[in-house]
């Protein structure tokens, strides 16, 4: 019987317009409450996207740092790492030893940390006395040509405490006549 402790906490949406590119959600790979590992297929190729959500024990993050896997083209982690620091968050004052982890988790997947367009908060602070804070972030495969192009939506964060983090990323299709698709903002 599934107790409350194992309901996913993480979400992906793919749009139905990249349905072509078949894909898979690989809990065989990675099987973890809090986190999400989807491949797709891409002209033969295998990537791989990833969606995490670190609680306040950092439980997905030690699962990461503790399960050996081989995951090539990693092309993007994101998601809610509840961790503050200085190095993504200008008005924290400390560095936090959690995010080295992050950090080398990070690295193990040839990974960077992409810095939005706009530095604002990720998360908002429903109490007077707790400031606002970044803890949503994106990393990127270091070689990608979108490294530091990604936006934070506060506008759009209508009945959370999070704001969307969202970026475009172009995908060819090179047997449908050489087009790009791509998700358009404010697309359906």
């Amino acid at each position: 019987m599934e107790t409350e402790s194992d309901y996913p906490r993480v979400v992906t949406y793919v749009n139905i317009r990249l349905i072509s590119l078949c894909f898979t959600l690989c809990k065989d790979v990675i099987n973890h409450r809090d986190i999400l590992l989807i491949l797709f297929f891409n002209n033969d190729d295998v990537f791989w996207l990833m969606n995490v959500y670190s609680d306040s024990l950092h439980s997905a993050l030690k699962y990461l740092k503790d399960t050996e896997v081989n995951i090539q083209n990693l092309l993007i982690m994101m998601g809610d790492f509840n961790i503050h620091n200085n190095l993504w968050d200008p008005l924290f004052p400390h560095h936090s030893s959690i995010s080295d982890n992050l950090l080398i988790i990070a690295n193990s997947f040839n990974l960077e940390l992409s810095n939005p367009t706009t530095q604002v908060p990720t998360r908002y602070s429903d109490d007077e006395h707790d400031s606002n804070s970044v803890i949503n972030l994106m990393f990127l495969c270091n070689s990608s040509s979108e490294m530091d192009n990604h936006s934070i939506h506060p506008d759009w964060r209508l009945l959370s405490d999070h704001t969307p983090l969202t970026i475009v990323i172009p995908i060819v299709e090179e047997h449908i006549n050489s087009r790009k698709y791509l998700i358009i903002k404010d697309s359906e």
